[in-house]
């Protein structure tokens, strides 16, 4: 690479959800069901509720094996309302985080290669390959659901490395959880929590980029 950002960082790692694209879980539900309904679908504290499904769903669980063990859990009624999600997950995710299209281009046009690299379901990654132009224009992507390990175990950012022949120390990670930018960081990868797009913008040029 040749440039003002050469020796620097010549690889920006993107996650997607909250970080490229906006997801919101409970746009797949509404207008099916009442809002209560939705509450106790998505209540936080609810340990073998839905956020437990949706991290075995990026670990590679199939929506059959899910929703098999959801409804041994909480019964078929219950059951029913997360198939309902499963059958709606494009409403999720109704656009790019603001901003952050505009930076993808700037950070091209600069020379750098873009990758993503997130905790995702085979079937949400498929939605966000269709509906959206800039992640078909990554230069590669590595999804939990696909290998079947996910952020923060090394392993997963270790396997994006290898598999496109980068260098840890030329890569920039940014993601919007603190716990994933550590696990980078601890394998030599510049890591950067997401705080915006134009915060995002600032941190990258502290590193060096000019943009």
């Amino acid at each position: 690479m040749s440039g003002a950002n050469a020796g620097v960082v010549d690889n920006v790692i993107f996650d997607f959800g909250g970080v490229l694209v906006d997801w919101q879980p409970r746009l797949a539900l509404e207008g099916e069901y009442p809002d209560g309904v939705i509450d106790a679908l998505l209540d936080p504290e609810d340990e073998w509720g839905f956020w437990r499904f949706n991290d075995l769903s990026d670990a590679g669980w199939s929506q059959e094996r899910i929703l098999a063990d959801y409804e041994s859990d909480h019964g078929p009624a219950v059951a029913w309302v997360l198939r309902t999600y499963f059958a709606h997950v494009e409403r999720t995710f109704p656009a790019m985080i603001a901003g952050m299209e505009k930076l993808m281009e700037d950070l091209r046009a600069s020379g750098l290669r873009l990758w993503g690299l997130s905790n995702i379901s085979g079937s949400s990654a498929v939605v966000l390959h269709d509906k959206f132009e800039p992640i078909r224009r990554l230069d590669g992507i590595v999804t939990s659901g696909e290998e079947m390990v996910r952020k923060p175990d090394p392993l997963i950012y270790q396997l994006l490395l290898r598999r496109f022949g980068l260098e840890a120390g030329r890569c920039v990670f940014v993601d919007d959880r603190p716990v994933n930018v550590a696990a980078a960081r601890k394998l030599g990868i510049h890591g950067l929590e997401f705080r915006g797009a134009q915060q995002l913008r600032e941190d990258l040029r502290a590193l060096g980029l000019e943009l």
